[in-house]
């Protein structure tokens, strides 16, 4: 099978990176390209054997299966460019939430998915979204979600839950991230640890925090339950974050399904306007 890549920015990039490095795929059986040949080039240096193509067509015409990894306002065009090139016997996944399924099967004969991954992936790790085109060839769901479950636990998922399993997902490392090092500069801030090693430590409870939700020893409630002892000072902290957090984390939802929103009636222009 011949998977071809279409745009290696960041997220092209880690899904190039964790398919090979899971096994999934072999760099000799890939093709890609991007704007700029060259971010595509530096994947070539790295995985000898990977192809290179001149353009979005050139490597739909060599491939079997085709990630089109653009901006949510580029796929309309890369529709077009690669259509000729794309046939009932090959399948096509596109990586951007506001653009749905049905929106590609009306512009093509080929089987489509739509893949939500996440940057947690490049560990061989965390979550895919996948969505499958009512008219998506059985061989084709087995190929793809096999192939996902080697970087991944894939979960398929309905277009109404599509915004919010992406934030969770997919935006989710960066918004808990960000949280991190607001608690790391906190630390620096009000005490007199320095900032490396507040890092290492932080960095590296997250890491545990995970290890022991992966391995089963606790779910979240019950790990909160045991680290905050009645009277205790990690209870005294909690206590902060209730009166403080507020709703924090619903204006993130609506933030985030309000900028949704905007690009789902940009896509929807270009999709329905003829």
């Amino acid at each position: 099978m011949k998977i071809g890549i279409i745009g290696t920015g960041n997220m092209g990039t880690i899904l190039v990176e964790a398919l090979i490095d899971g096994k999934a795929v072999s760099p000799s059986s890939m093709v890609i390209t991007n704007r700029s040949i060259t971010k595509a080039k530096l994947l070539k240096d790295k995985y000898k054997g990977i192809r290179v193509g001149e353009n979005a067509a050139d490597v739909a015409s060599q491939s079997d299966l085709v990630f089109i990894c653009v901006k949510p306002l580029d796929v309309y065009t890369i529709i077009n460019e690669i259509n000729p090139h794309l046939n009932i016997r090959k399948c096509v996944i596109s990586i951007t939430s506001p653009i749905d399924t049905s929106q590609l099967e009306a512009k093509t004969a080929c089987s489509v998915i739509r893949v939500i991954p996440s940057i947690t992936n490049r560990a061989l790790a965390g979550v895919s979204l996948i969505t499958y085109g009512e008219h998506c060839s059985e061989n084709w769901k087995t190929k793809v979600e096999s192939m996902f479950a080697k970087i991944s636990i894939p979960v398929s998922i309905e277009e109404n839950i599509t915004r919010v399993a992406s934030d969770i997902v997919s935006c989710g490392p960066a918004f808990f991230s960000y949280l991190l090092q607001r608690f790391i500069l906190a630390a620096v801030k009000e005490t007199d640890i320095d900032q490396e090693r507040a890092t290492v430590m932080a960095s590296e409870m997250i890491v545990g925090l995970g290890e022991l939700l992966k391995q089963g020893h606790y779910t979240l409630p019950s790990l909160q339950e045991k680290v905050c002892v009645k009277g205790g000072i990690t209870g005294e902290g909690i206590k902060v974050m209730e009166e403080e957090l507020g709703d924090l984390f619903e204006h993130i939802f609506q933030a985030t399904h309000t900028k949704f929103n905007e690009d789902l009636e940009k896509v929807n222009s270009q999709f329905y306007k003829h």
